[in-house]
């Protein structure tokens, strides 16, 4: 990293922790804030705003050149006709408190990096099986069973996108992701899936059951959000000085609620294959080929078309 006096340090770490991105860039240092599109360009005195305006953001609707001395009335004269605010270190300390203000936006307006929109994904058409990958030759070898009779059975999810932008352990807002999260309609026990790693098919072409849901969305809409937030914790440390001591407490942070976005949920089926041995039951999900909780068998929970 390009060195960094010290005043400059100093201004570069509030600026972080008041949710500034940081790059440093020989000389000169670019710090942006994207929810209010403010942008601060730390420069020393001897660089014209001419050479570092076009470190500035296109879209920076804030401006502001901070030098390590004052520039001269031709410096402030060139950036004035820029929009470009200029400070130095005799009117930094009045203007701190602006910059480092949190970042805020009117009523309905839209985050300039892409907001907190509620996410949705349209399954096709009449899809709503995962295509299964383990086939039954497989499923033997993984099951170790002896003397097992397997059966592929289609277990219900509740599936949803989300949007989360989880804490940063500088306790600032983080990097905003995309996910999926599948709550198990019979267990109630909630997963986050990975992107692309199952493909809906609308039948499958070897026999096969259904097991019914026992939730409905509104339920697994709840499990989902205890599961996202669970999640995506971060630790973060807090360090104290009591008397001669150095106490750090570890907090576990999950992001906050408004910080989450959860899309519609709607049904999807998953296919395990149930072995039913001597030695009891083992389910596999038949696209990891994990081994999974068992849900109710056939006999426990009536087959059904999906229709």
């Amino acid at each position: 990293m390009p060195h960094v006096p010290a005043t400059s340090s100093i201004l570069v770490r509030l600026l972080t922790a008041a949710g500034y991105r940081v790059d440093h860039r020989a000389d000169v240092t670019l710090a942006a804030r994207l929810r209010d599109r403010r942008a601060v360009v730390i420069a020393p005195a001897s660089r014209s705003p001419l050479e570092v305006e076009n470190l500035f953001p296109p879209d920076s609707i804030h401006r502001i050149l901070v030098y390590d001395d004052d520039p001269g009335p031709a410096a402030r004269g060139v950036a004035g006709d820029r929009g470009i605010e200029v400070l130095d270190p005799s009117t930094l300390g009045p203007a701190l408190g602006e910059l480092l203000l949190p970042a805020v936006l009117g009523a309905g307006e839209p985050e300039p990096d892409g907001g907190m929109d509620t996410p949705f994904v349209l399954l096709p058409e009449g899809a709503r099986i995962v295509r299964p990958r383990v086939g039954r030759a497989e499923a033997e070898v993984l099951a170790g069973v002896d003397g097992p009779r397997f059966t592929l059975r289609l277990v219900p999810y509740y599936v949803a996108p989300y949007r989360v932008r989880p804490a940063s352990p500088a306790g600032i807002r983080g990097t905003m992701l995309d996910r999926t999260v599948a709550v198990h309609a019979v267990s109630r026990r909630a997963e986050v899936w990975e992107e692309g790693d199952r493909e809906l098919v609308a039948e499958l072409d070897v026999p096969h059951q259904f097991i019914a849901p026992e939730i409905g969305a509104q339920e697994a809409a709840g499990i989902a959000m205890e599961a996202i937030r669970r999640y995506h914790v971060v630790s973060v440390d807090h360090t104290e000085q009591h008397g001669g001591a150095l106490v750090i407490e570890t907090r576990r942070v999950p992001p906050a609620s408004d910080d989450i976005r959860l899309g519609p949920l709607q049904l999807v089926y998953l296919p395990h294959w149930y072995a039913e041995g001597h030695e009891g039951r083992v389910v596999l999900d038949a696209v990891t080929g994990r081994r999974a909780l068992p849900a109710p068998s056939a006999n426990e929970a009536p087959a059904f078309s999906l229709k």
